[in-house]
């Protein structure tokens, strides 16, 4: 039987004007002579690239233009949500001055040189990035559950000079590699020694803004882990554009005000509050510190997430927006915790990582009606966000990962050719400049005419708006059929018995593969094995039917939300006789 590919449901070639260009007046940025979808969204301004800058001297150039709160020293750069430890902006930008000296002086950091940071979240560590930052250093953020293997790997690939560890962690990596310990009398020196008379402790950075800022490691989910070359300049290029984003929402939403329409609650007021629950070390949260800081905003940093401590968390400190993976959003609907709590601060839960289903997201609507989901579209190689949402009419596009990011330009490549949707490679520097030690891998995600291929099956509708199907590695073939497992996930979610669902392909002598579901049941929830491919079979073609269903405890996730499909498979394989 031939293959039954994918295909996505908006024909592009006719929605765009004639004469080659892309036709202002659409709705999508679509170019039919190019057949590439171009961001409608207005641009930040961004420095000249000659400009010799750094990403944390560029976030500190920002801050007079924060709110006063934050000017006149009142308003928190960083919040620790266990302690309440609050540290001022002056205070933060004054610990990273002295921090970099002592790397500086003490340790002979300079730039170029990696640095290797292996720690929970923690405000030392938002500290000790933009203090290596400023000086030219490169971070290289890690996972600290990760094993003394896979630090090794890490090693090989970034050959730090130096690594920031936090204890638990230090006796993983390899003997060779020098430490210093985060907390430890030895850091807390370095991060409190007094300047020199001059107020200045190490000679001016002149960084080029192509040159590497962080080294930060890909997922890991379909393979071994990469290093990604992320420059200042990138990070720069997110910086702006995020700002470009909250200017225009503010924008938008004085004109409806003159128009006499009530203003939505801005996920960006003057006091906007981000509640940090997903680790530094991962692109997400680590570029969204960065566009925090620069903006003047409080981030509060959680050393792991925990469901009952975030909603005890934006209770506390009148949080404002919540960074979170859809399997928190999932939570979050189901939470009794979360219900007990009181969350009116709440604008903008900020959605990454991963797609959320449209279901679930109306489920979430339905339960936190006041709450505007701002879904984003990104991968460690882009940086930061190649489509997001802005503004209450967007949020309101469930289902999908919004709009294209200012800069970005995007096309869609037919799947028989396995390369899915396609970004280009922006001049302005949004996108990373290559895998360290793997000119390979490089080639192999960069298009000789400069195409950044993703390997996710998506499409874009009339409107503009990007759908991100599923990853095209991990399209389950039944029977000559292509099936989504997150299509499946996102029905099995929905249901009320169901605390969490992965779907992954079986192997099958007939069919090839198999959807088998592993489900998590609620507590007390009784659910058999018939019930939940029932509950899938009602909303799907015949094809997609779950074939195959196991109950467990957890669904093994990495720290950013990702379904470690790996694992379940080998679960299924290992315990064959017993399902």
């Amino acid at each position: 039987m031939a293959e039954q590919r994918w295909r996505p449901p908006y024909p592009y070639a006719s929605s765009a004007a004639g004469g080659g260009g892309v036709d202002r007046r659409s709705r999508s940025g679509f170019c039919a002579a190019t057949r590439t979808f171009h961001s409608l969204r207005s641009v930040g301004p961004l420095p000249p690239e000659e400009l010799p800058l750094t990403v944390a001297a560029y976030a500190f150039s920002l801050l007079s233009s924060a709110p006063p709160l934050v000017v006149a020293g009142r308003g928190p750069a960083l919040v620790d949500a266990a302690t309440g430890i609050a540290v001022s902006y002056p205070a933060f930008v004054a610990r990273v001055r002295f921090l970099a000296g002592g790397l500086w002086c003490s340790l002979g950091l300079r730039p170029g040189d990696v640095a290797l940071v292996v720690s929970p979240s923690c405000l030392d560590v938002a500290v000790l990035y933009f203090a290596l930052m400023s000086i030219g250093v490169v971070v290289s953020p890690a996972n600290p559950a990760s094993t003394a293997d896979e630090y090794a790997h890490q090693v090989r690939l970034s050959r730090p000079a130096i690594a920031f560890v936090a204890p638990e962690v230090a006796a993983r990596l390899p003997r060779h590699v020098s430490r210093v310990v985060i907390g430890s009398e030895v850091f807390d020196r370095l991060a409190s020694a007094s300047p020199p008379a001059d107020g200045r402790s190490h000679p001016a950075v002149a960084m080029k803004q192509p040159s590497t800022a962080a080294l930060l490691y890909s997922s890991g989910t379909t393979g071994r882990v990469k290093a990604v070359a992320i420059t200042h300049r990138n990070l720069i290029a997110q910086i702006s554009a995020y700002n470009a984003i909250r200017e225009t929402v503010a924008r938008e939403a004085a004109t409806d005000a003159g128009k006499g329409k009530p203003p939505p609650p801005s996920p960006s007021p003057p006091a906007a509050v981000t509640l940090f629950p997903l680790p530094l070390f991962h692109v997400m949260g680590f570029g969204l510190l960065t566009r925090t800081i620069s903006s003047g905003e409080t981030a509060v940093v959680m050393r792991r997430f925990d469901l009952a401590a975030a909603a005890r968390a934006v209770e506390r400190y009148r949080v404002t927006k919540l960074s979170a993976a859809p399997p928190v959003v999932v939570a979050l609907t189901k939470s009794d915790e979360a219900r007990r709590r009181d969350l009116s601060s709440l604008v903008a839960i900020v959605v990454g990582g991963a797609p959320l289903g449209r279901e679930v997201s109306q489920r979430f609507a339905t339960v936190f009606p006041s709450v505007q989901i701002v879904q984003s579209y990104g991968l460690t190689e882009s940086t930061g966000p190649v489509a997001t949402m802005a503004g209450p009419e967007e949020s309101a596009a469930y289902g999908s990962v919004g709009r294209l990011a200012p800069r970005v330009q995007a096309k869609i490549v037919d799947t028989a050719t396995g390369e899915g949707l396609c970004l280009t490679l922006s001049y302005m520097g949004i996108f990373f400049s290559g895998y360290v030690g793997d000119p390979e891998a490089t080639a192999a995600t960069i298009t000789p005419d400069g195409w950044l291929k993703t390997g996710d099956l998506c499409y874009f509708n009339e409107d503009g708006y990007l759908y991100v199907v599923d990853r095209l590695k991990e399209l389950i073939k039944y029977k000559g059929y292509q099936v989504p497992p997150a299509e499946l996930e996102h029905i099995l979610q929905s249901r009320p018995e169901i605390a969490d669902a992965a779907v992954v392909p079986y192997p099958d002598e007939e069919a090839g593969q198999l959807p088998m579901a592993f489900v998590v049941r609620q507590p007390g929830a009784y659910l058999t094995e018939q019930q939940v491919m029932n509950c899938v079979a009602k909303h799907v073609a015949p094809y997609k039917k779950v074939r195959r269903v196991a109950f467990v405890n957890a669904i093994p996730k990495s720290p950013a939300g990702k379904i470690l499909r790996r694992e379940l498979v080998l679960q299924a394989m290992a315990s064959t006789s017993r399902l």
